[in-house]
Order: C-alpha cells, then sequence, then structure tokens
C-alpha cells in the first residue's frame, strides 16, 4: 500500500503504479497483483498452481499468478513448455527463477521448443483484449478473472472437487497437461451446451468427460457456446505496438444460435476511465444477427476516449447452415463471407467467417448473416 501510494506521489497521481508482492492482506486487491512465491520445477507444483490462483481469485485477489517454469531448479523442456501453456491463462503471467537456477528463457531450448513457448505467448497477447474486459469487470464488481469450474455452473455437481481445470472469465475453459509425456488428458466439460476446441474449432458436448488426444503444440482450451470473445491476432513485440491493431470477434453460437459478449478500452495507463474516457461495447448474436451497441452508462461524463481500431475478421463457430452474405448497417454495405470444414459430433457443419467487416469499434453497427 505504502508503494503504491509512493508511486502515485511520485508521478502526481497521472499514471497507475504496478506494485508486485507475495504478502498480502485484506484489501491488498487494491494496491497490486500478488504471486504465490517459491514454488519448484516440478510436475506437481505446476498442478497445485492452479487451485492455489483459483483460492486467491475467490478470496478476492484476483490478479495473480505463479512463477512460470518454478522458482528454485532447473525445468526439464517438456515442463517448461507445459507451464507457459497453462500460465498464459493465469491473471498475472511471468517466468521467474532464482538466480542460482540456469538460463531457461525460451530460446534456449532449440527451435521447436522456442517456438512452442513462443506460440503460448501469442495466446496471451492475443486474448489480452478479453483479459483487460475482465480486468474491468473485477475492478467494478469483484469478479475474479480466473474462476473454478463450479463458479460458473453452481448446478453442476462434477464440477465442484475439479481443481485442475480453470474458467477465464466466463467464456474460456482451460485444463492443464500435469504429467510427463501425456498422450490423453481427461476433460470434463460443464453444463448442457457445447464447448468449442480453441485450435480446431470442432464442438464437444457438455455435461460429460471427454478423453482428449493432447500433442506438445497446446493444452486443452474450449470456448463456451453462448459467447462472444474479442481477440487481436496479429502477432507484435509488445503490447503497445498491438494498440491500434483490428479486431477478430469470435462468436461461438449456442443451441438457440445466439451468443453475447462485451469489450471494454481504455488508455490503459491513466485514471481518466473514472471521467468516462473508455469504450465499453456489448456485442449479441440472434437470429443472424450480429448487433454492436453502447454498454457504457449514459451519465459518464463528456471526457470520451477515442479509438480507430476496427474490426478485421468475425468468425462464427456452429452457425446453421445457408450463410451466403454479410450485411452491414448503417451503409447497406454487402461482404462475402467463408466457409471452413468442421466437424461436430459426427455432422457436416461450417466455420463462417466474415473477412474485412471493417466496422468501428466504437460505433453502433449490425450485421445480418443472409
Amino acid at each position: 500500500m505504502a508503494t503504491a501510494n509512493g508511486l502515485l506521489r511520485r508521478g502526481d497521481g497521472k499514471d497507475r503504479p504496478f506494485v508486485l508482492a507475495r504478502a498480502f492482506f485484506a484489501g491488498s486487491q487494491r494496491y497490486g497483483a500478488i504471486w504465490t512465491g517459491d514454488n519448484t520445477a516440478e510436475w506437481e507444483h505446476l498442478r497445485v498452481s492452479v487451485p492455489m490462483v483459483l483460492t486467491l481469485s475467490i478470496s478476492g485477489i484476483v490478479f495473480s499468478g505463479a512463477d512460470v517454469g518454478g522458482f528454485f531448479g532447473n525445468p526439464e523442456t517438456e515442463l517448461l513448455v507445459r507451464w507457459y501453456q497453462v500460465g498464459a491463462y493465469y491473471p498475472f503471467f511471468r517466468g521467474h527463477a532464482h538466480h542460482d537456477t540456469k538460463r531457461r528463457e525460451p530460446w534456449l531450448f532449440g527451435e521447436r521448443y522456442t517456438q512452442l513457448m513462443r506460440e503460448a505467448i501469442h495466446v496471451r497477447y492475443m486474448y489480452l483484449p478479453y483479459f483487460y474486459t475482465l480486468f474491468r469487470e473485477a475492478n467494478s464488481s469483484g469478479t475474479p478473472v480466473a474462476r473454478p469450474l463450479w463458479m460458473e455452473f453452481p448446478g453442476d455437481e462434477k464440477s465442484f472437487s475439479n481443481d485442475e481445470a480453470f474458467m477465464v472469465g466466463s467464456g474460456l475453459l482451460v485444463q492443464g497437461v500435469y504429467t510427463e509425456k501425456a498422450k490423453h488428458v481427461s476433460v470434463y466439460l460443464p453444463g448442457e451446451e457445447s464447448w468449442y476446441d480453441l485450435k480446431s474449432a470442432s464442438a464437444y458436448k457438455g455435461g460429460h468427460t471427454h478423453k482428449y488426444e493432447v500433442s506438445e503444440d497446446s493444452i486443452p482450451s474450449f470456448q463456451r457456446a453462448g459467447t462472444i470473445i474479442p481477440r487481436k491476432d496479429r502477432l507484435r513485440r509488445s503490447s503497445t505496438q498491438m494498440e491500434n491493431d483490428p479486431y477478430t470477434l469470435v462468436i461461438a453460437l449456442n443451441s438457440s444460435q445466439a451468443a453475447e459478449g462485451e469489450l471494454y478500452i481504455d488508455d490503459g495507463k491513466s485514471f481518466e476511465f473514472k471521467q468516462g474516457a473508455f469504450i465499453h461495447r456489448r456485442f449479441t448474436f440472434s437470429n443472424r444477427k450480429l448487433v454492436s451497441s453502447n454498454a457504457a452508462p449514459s451519465t459518464v461524463g463528456s471526457n470520451i476516449f477515442s479509438s480507430e481500431c476496427t474490426v478485421e475478421r468475425i468468425i462464427l463457430l456452429g452457425l446453421s447452415p445457408g450463410a451466403k452474405t454479410a450485411v452491414i448497417e448503417p451503409g447497406n454495405k454487402k461482404v462475402e463471407i467463408g466457409l471452413g470444414p468442421l466437424f461436430i459430433q459426427g455432422n457436416r457443419g461450417s466455420v463462417v467467417t466474415i473477412r474485412k467487416p471493417n466496422v468501428s469499434i466504437r460505433d453502433d453497427w449490425s450485421i445480418q448473416i443472409l
């Protein structure tokens, strides 16, 4: 608290301070992030990092994570890769180690493993818009970014004892791989709706445990049917360079062919959001129409934050057949859509992609699928 207040005074209260600690008290979430302390480069420590982060999260410490790779010891390459793949979904994500351990930068393990860790880091950067929206929700309501399955599915008793998988917000489910040379992982997907694999876009039934074949490329991760998740897909060297990049919206449709989601944007560094300097959009999809509307209260003030970002791609998962054209309003602009092969529960389905609708992220608009 003293450090955060000192940084505020040094910066004349203009910029948000970043403070990281491993000790905390009730209320520490208002001042900084927490990491779980001195773990070890062991598979079991990777596994227990998830319930530790979830416990912190539901206790109010929502900005938390564990040292990727383990603080003590030297992780074998496979363990380090798997830790990056899980850690990319922690609310707080960083690699950290004792000064007596061997160097472990991702580029020290050979080209193949460098690429795997690079891809895990890219996943994190890709979902930064979604994470930032979740942190805004945590800031306003206390709802954690990382959530145990039972928090989202309180009526599903099979989720109560599951502490190896977790939700990121209400839209993503992540299952870690915690054993060496694993070929398959049992993944329980709660609820009655489908879940869409983030890699293949294949749909899996909810309410079932699936024997999921894993490779070294990634860990099982899924988007929940009925959600819309914003991403920035372009590969950059830093989040600062991504600031003006266009967005991708991934729409995972439920059994009613509907979905919803949000996007929150501000300048990422100042406190001007308190005076209304932000963009908060709500996305809804129903009756084959995507609508972007303002989610900010009408009394946010006159200090308006602007963005020139557009939506460059819309991906629809689970859309019923027949899509040929999309019509954008206002403007009555028609754009072609693309189809990709997808097999859903043995039936031929499609991934529908609307390329370059180029609608502004700050405006009201609608896109009708015809």
